[in-house]
C-alpha cells in the first residue's frame, strides 16, 4: 500500500446532513512526504483556498506528521473518506465543514482512500487546505474486484465503494479507532463529539433505523434458507447508515470482520442473496453490534428526486 502523507453512553447529538452529490490486502510501502510537488495552483481544480482553521487555546495539540511519536499519532482524531474525481466536490465540502465546526482542527488527521494517485486531486486538496494533515492510501482494487457482484446500480459496483471493508488493514496499526464518512456528508457540529462516543463493546457506532423494512435488503433466496437467515437470530436486525460510522479498528482486526464480510461476498457470488452493493455485508456482520442514534444524521437532504 503506497501512502502520500501531507504533514502538518449514547451517541452525542452531532448533526450530519447527507447530501447526495450526482456522480459525474494491502501492504504499507512507500511514504511520500513532499508537499511541494502537489502545491502548484495551476494543477489544482477550481476550488478556493480555505481559511486557516486553527486550534482553540484549550486544545491539547497532538502529533502532526509521520516523523513524530507514534503514541501521539494514535491519539489524534482519525477520519477516513474515499477520494474520487467524480465526488471531489462532495469531499471538499465535507472536509471544509469538519474543519469549520471543530474547535481543534489541528488535531485531525484525514485518511483518503483512493484507487490511484491523481496529481490534480492532490494539488486541489493541498492548495485548498494548506494546513490539513492528511494521508492518501492507495486502495488495491484487485483485492475486491473478483468478489463484487452486480447490484441494482452500476455506481454501487465500483471497487472503491468496498474500501471501507478493508480500513482496519489499510490504516497504520497505531490507529485503533476511526470515523468513516461518505463523501456526501456535511458536518454541522464538532466532529470530536462523535469521536468520543462510548462504543460500549460494540464494533461500530452508526445511525440506526429500526423502522425500516429490514427484509428488503436481502433477496428471497436469503430469507428462504434457514442456514442463511439464522445469521440474524438473537440480533437486533436493524438497518444502519454505513456512510457515518465510528469503528473500533482494533477489534475489527482481531475478530476478523473483513474476512467475515469476504465470506458473505463469496456466498453472494453463488446464491445472490442481496442487490445493494457493499451495504448488506456490513449488515450481515455488524447489525446488532452497533450503537444506534438516528439524531446523528439527516439523510436524503439535497437529494434530487428524478421520479
Amino acid at each position: 500500500m503506497a501512502i502520500f502523507h501531507h504533514p502538518n453512553g449514547h451517541l452525542p447529538h452531532l448533526f450530519l446532513i447527507l447530501f447526495i452529490i450526482p456522480a459525474v490486502s494491502a501492504i504499507r510501502a512507500d511514504v511520500a512526504t513532499e508537499k511541494t510537488s502537489y502545491n502548484n495552483p495551476s494543477d489544482a481544480l477550481l476550488f478556493h483556498e480555505a481559511p486557516a482553521f486553527r486550534n482553540a487555546d484549550y486544545c491539547n495539540v497532538s502529533f502532526s506528521g509521520i516523523d513524530g511519536a507514534m503514541d501521539d499519532y494514535g491519539r489524534r482524531v482519525h477520519i477516513a473518506m474515499t477520494l474520487d474525481a467524480n465526488y471531489l466536490r462532495g469531499t471538499m465540502a465535507a472536509v471544509h465543514s469538519i474543519l469549520q465546526h471543530t474547535a481543534c482542527p489541528d488535531n485531525l488527521t484525514f485518511h483518503f482512500l483512493a484507487a490511484r494517485y491523481e496529481t490534480a486531486i492532490l494539488a486541489t486538496i493541498t492548495y485548498s487546505f494548506p494546513y490539513l494533515d492528511f494521508v492518501v492510501h492507495r486502495f488495491d482494487q484487485d483485492r475486491v474486484r473478483g468478489r463484487i457482484s452486480r447490484s441494482i446500480r452500476k455506481a454501487l459496483d465500483q471497487p472503491l465503494n468496498y474500501a471501507r471493508i478493508y480500513l482496519a488493514h489499510i490504516l497504520p496499526p497505531e490507529v485503533d479507532r476511526v470515523i468513516y464518512l461518505d463523501s456526501d456528508v456535511i458536518v454541522v457540529d464538532d466532529i470530536t463529539s462523535l469521536w468520543k462516543v462510548d462504543l460500549e463493546g460494540n464494533i461500530v457506532a452508526a445511525p440506526e433505523y429500526c423502522h425500516a423494512n429490514f427484509t428488503k435488503y436481502f433477496t428471497d433466496a436469503f430469507w428462504k434458507k434457514p442456514k442463511l437467515s439464522r445469521t440474524f437470530q438473537n440480533r437486533r436486525a436493524c438497518y444502519f447508515n454505513t456512510g457515518v460510522m465510528v469503528m473500533d479498528v482494533n477489534r475489527w482486526r482481531v475478530d476478523g470482520y473483513t474476512r467475515k464480510m469476504e465470506e458473505w461476498m463469496g456466498v453472494q457470488k453463488k446464491e445472490r442473496i442481496y442487490i445493494l452493493g457493499s451495504l448488506p455485508p456490513f449488515l450481515l456482520v455488524a447489525a446488532g453490534s452497533s450503537i444506534p442514534d438516528p439524531s446523528v444524521s439527516f439523510t436524503g437532504v439535497g437529494k434530487e428526486n428524478h421520479g
